[in-house]
């Protein structure tokens, strides 16, 4: 046991190596750097000057020194500073990391919820017309792209009947916890659209294979109401692989809501990878990219 959670260390330690020194290695080719955006947006800084800070800050160093350097300082909590937002990387970090979760969470409860309710119907009726109206919903909701349904959403609902707004996460000057859910409702309702088809698919299969088990046969025998024989027997023995299929799954939720967060301008993770690389911002983009990567990793898919 001991020896399995060294070699699981082991292996973790070396993927965050391996992952963070690809993403610091694209960062940097990147073209330009924080230094060429100072000279090209102060015409009175001359070559010397840009010389001198990029020898003050290494960014004329080789990759491999700079990322040891970076490396050194992260493994003591220091992250660096974010030049977009004018604070340190973790003071721009928390908030954003905060309303991923909001979202993801609301999304996902919503998601399990309608995969439950939709998942049982169809199994109890295999070959109907209810199950094959179910899975054609469940074929569009795997097939429609994040973006594409985002942007029908905000179309219908914002720029056409205008009842809800289209982006950010509240109404500027405005903290009432009402006009921050309408604001969460779109890109919520993307986010659980996206992710309940697959979830339904989970579910009316393991309900279909518990259906057919012989202590099912031997409830109804006995005189058990469906109802009691749906929810109390079959769906109970169907949660254990569904459950554990829905965490293995959950890395699909984190990707889909970072193309959510940007198409909704939602400040989220996802918002703030998109600012930090438009925007050259290299701690920051790094930290982000590091950040949402180890969320997908402990959600395997």
């Amino acid at each position: 046991m001991i020896r399995f959670a060294i070699v699981r260390l082991v292996e973790i330690a070396t993927m965050l190596v391996l992952m963070s020194f690809v993403i610091y290695a694209l960062i940097g080719l990147m073209p330009g750097d924080p230094i060429d955006l100072m000279r090209s947006a102060d015409p009175r800084m001359s070559a010397a000057d840009a010389a001198r800070l990029k020898a003050l800050y290494g960014v004329d160093q080789p990759l491999v020194t700079r990322y040891g350097a970076w490396a050194r300082e992260a493994l003591s909590g220091e992250l660096g500073y974010s030049r977009l937002f004018a604070a340190p990387v973790s003071a721009a970090l928390l908030p954003r990391l905060g309303n991923s979760l909001l979202l993801m969470g609301s999304s996902f409860v919503l998601a399990f919820a309608l995969a439950l309710g939709l998942g049982t119907a169809a199994a109890r009726r295999p070959g109907s017309r209810l199950d094959a109206a179910i899975n054609l919903f469940c074929f569009a909701g795997v097939s429609v792209p994040t973006f594409w349904l985002a942007l029908i959403l905000i179309l219908v609902f914002a720029a056409g009947f205008g009842w809800l707004p289209a982006s950010e996460i509240a109404t500027a000057g405005t903290s009432d916890i009402a006009d921050r859910l309408r604001h969460l409702l779109l890109p919520v309702a993307t986010l659980t659209l996206v992710t309940t088809g697959s979830y339904t698919r989970y579910v009316r299969s393991a309900m279909r294979e518990a259906l057919a088990q012989d202590h099912i046969r031997t409830a109804r025998a006995k005189g058990a109401s469906e109802a009691r024989v749906v929810v109390h027997h079959a769906l109970r023995s169907a949660l254990v692989p569904v459950t554990t299929i829905l965490a293995l799954s959950f890395g699909g939720l984190v990707s889909g809501a970072l193309v959510t967060e940007t198409m909704f301008a939602y400040p989220g993770m996802g918002k703030l990878i998109f600012d930090a690389v438009m925007g050259n911002d290299y701690n920051l983009a790094l930290a982000a990219l590091l950040l949402a990567r180890r969320r997908r990793r402990w959600s395997p898919t």
